[in-house]
């Protein structure tokens, strides 16, 4: 790949990442430690297991995945999470977990991203494990907004394009 195709390649997955890591920072800022960890009906989930969720798929699917490291994810536990964890130590689990991404996804190889390997029960190749992990991601970002704003009405400030 040529280094300029590999920079543009490295910033847009670096700047999605980031992009929906700041809508999800700007929602859970607003909220109380309560209204994180609120469960809405219908069975759907709390903020707060969204965003230990999110750490597990961006952990596994992006940086355990490009670097090698073991998977050790126990995603069911993601949602089965019941303890009132304080925002800010979710959001900074978060925001470190996006940072082992994005390094992971930078120092792989050209190889390594076009290689297909098992991850998460399916056959990917590394770029294609990066995108399926930053489209789920932005979606359930969406997801967090959308909870926000039902949470706090008129209240919710809208935080602008992103």
């Amino acid at each position: 790949m040529s280094t300029d195709l590999r920079a543009a390649l490295n910033h847009a997955i670096a700047d999605e990442l980031d992009a929906a890591l700041s809508r999800i920072a700007h929602c859970v800022n607003q909220l109380s430690e309560e209204q994180v960890w609120w469960r809405p009906p219908h069975g759907l989930n709390a903020i707060g297991n969204l965003l230990v969720h999110l750490a597990g798929n961006v952990q596994q699917v992006i940086a355990n995945n490009l670097t090698g490291a073991p998977d050790t994810r126990n995603r069911a536990a993601e949602f089965a999470t019941r303890d009132a964890v304080p925002k800010a130590e979710l959001l900074r689990n978060l925001t470190d977990t996006i940072q082992q991404a994005k390094t992971a996804f930078a120092g792989a190889s050209d190889a390594r991203l076009a290689t297909v390997v098992r991850v998460n029960n399916q056959d990917w190749t590394g770029v294609q494990a990066a995108v399926r992990s930053l489209a789920h991601f932005r979606g359930h970002a969406q997801e967090i907004i959308r909870a926000t704003r039902e949470l706090l009405g008129d209240s919710y400030q809208y935080a602008g394009p992103k």
